[in-house]
């Protein structure tokens, strides 16, 4: 879908900037049945718009002015124009069908008061043909919002929900293959803790499913992602920031047919929390379709840090839906130097990691962390002669960026355990940042 709403945009993009080398250059590259409709939608959307301006939502996958989706399930995707209007009722959505004479023509047009679209998506939210609409809409410019969410199956627009949000994400947490709503909202009280419910339509009807605490107030909220628990239960997770210090991430799935937060009791005030200077979010690290949370393990200096601050590794490990937990990976993370190296879970546990300036030495605990061994080590290059370097006094290449080269040097001691050139090339991973923040 959002191909198509790429191409339309930038198809309406020439037909509305009017003009003799637009429509030259139309009849160059349109196909030429096509034409007529996009001629046709054009003068539609002229007239429609006249005392309106264009409002695409502000955040969310469809950010265009112009969309396409098959709202009354009969296999011709209709358009959809955000605008605003200067009335009571500012925000609509004007939507224009095709008719059986080829034309295009304003077929429904929805409005409400509110000062932008904020997040707009298309879902089957029951068993009826066609995309039900969500949106989501700031209704002021402090932090009240508003989520609808629309069917066409009746030839008409028919609101089937309206409820009030600081976040919202449609997932299918039952698996039957159509989606749910999950609202966030603020509790009752300032300085309380946010709540999270869920929205689905059951028989015909709209359930609602019980009140479920999260962690921190949802003001607190910073990333929502839609993953799998690790014995395959769909789930969403929730990561919050605590005194911009820490991350706590809430999971919420159904449990025997119940909404609720597995990683959270109120009675026992336990969270699945990551503390440290910076953030570290839950993520598929392995890449196995399931969403990984990350723990800290304190290592034990070989030698005095300089900053005399504790050095961490990260334990990632997954949750099943009875709040289980299963390790998954350890990994080195060097985040100012955007770099990872995993580490096996079997003797993760007992590594440091020594580092000066572009080195970075790999130490192994005995058992009794009486005594550490070099295990390898990992060099970062950036000078003139950075792919020459990576490769003397015993070194090899691990990986090559621009303006970057990393290497790295096998130990004594390495074979011990297993480790070899093509292990640690293997183990070294950039850190991928999130394209909708640029967080990592």
């Amino acid at each position: 879908m959002k191909k198509k709403i790429m191409f339309l945009m930038l198809t309406l993009t020439a037909l509305l900037l009017t003009g003799c080398a637009m429509q030259t250059m139309e009849e160059m590259y349109a196909v030429p049945k096509r034409s007529a409709e996009y001629s046709s939608l054009q003068s539609a959307i002229d007239a429609a718009m006249v005392g309106r301006t264009y409002a695409a939502p502000v955040s969310g996958d469809n950010q265009q002015s112009v969309q396409m989706a098959d709202l009354d399930g009969d296999g011709t995707e209709e358009y959809l124009v955000f605008a605003m209007a200067d009335s009571d009722k500012r925000l609509q959505v004007l939507i224009f069908r095709q008719e059986e004479d080829g034309t295009c023509a304003l077929w429904e047009v929805i409005e409400s008061s509110g000062a932008a679209f904020e997040q707009v998506e298309y879902i089957h939210f029951d068993q009826v043909p066609g995309c039900e609409m969500v949106i989501g809409s700031q209704v002021s410019d402090q932090v009240l919002r508003s989520v609808s969410v629309y069917s066409f199956s009746q030839g008409t627009a028919e609101q089937l929900l309206l409820v009030g949000y600081s976040k919202f994400l449609t997932c299918d947490l039952d698996g039957n293959g159509r989606k749910e709503l999950l609202v966030l909202r603020p509790g009752e009280a300032e300085a309380t803790r946010g709540m999270a419910v869920l929205y689905s339509s059951q028989g015909g009807q709209i359930q609602r499913s019980v009140e479920t605490e999260l962690s921190e107030e949802v003001s607190h909220i910073r990333r929502i992602t839609a993953s799998k628990l690790q014995d395959g239960t769909p789930a969403v997770f929730v990561a919050s920031s605590v005194d911009e210090e820490a991350i706590v991430t809430d999971i919420f799935a159904l449990k025997e047919g119940k909404f609720t937060n597995i990683s959270f009791s109120t009675e026992a005030d336990t969270s699945i929390q990551t503390l440290r200077n910076f953030y570290v979010y839950a993520e598929d690290i392995d890449e196995d379709g399931v969403l990984e949370l990350p723990s800290l393990l304190t290592m034990k200096a070989v030698s005095h840090w300089e900053d005399e601050e504790e050095k961490f590794l990260l334990r990632w490990f997954a949750m099943d839906v009875d709040g289980r937990e299963v390790d998954k990976l350890f990994t080195f993370h060097y985040y100012v130097g955007g770099w990872y190296v995993q580490l096996d879970k079997e003797w993760a546990s007992r590594v440091s990691v020594e580092q000066g300036s572009g080195v970075y030495i790999f130490y192994m605990w005995n058992e009794s962390y009486q005594d550490a061994t070099p295990l390898f080590t990992i060099y970062v290059f950036t000078g003139g002669t950075r792919d020459e370097d990576a490769v003397k006094d015993g070194r090899f290449a691990v990986y090559r960026t621009e303006g970057v080269a990393y290497a790295g040097k096998l130990e004594p001691a390495a074979a011990e355990y297993g480790i070899t050139e093509e292990y640690i090339i293997n183990s070294f991973r950039l850190i991928r940042k999130d394209w909708r923040t640029g967080e990592n």
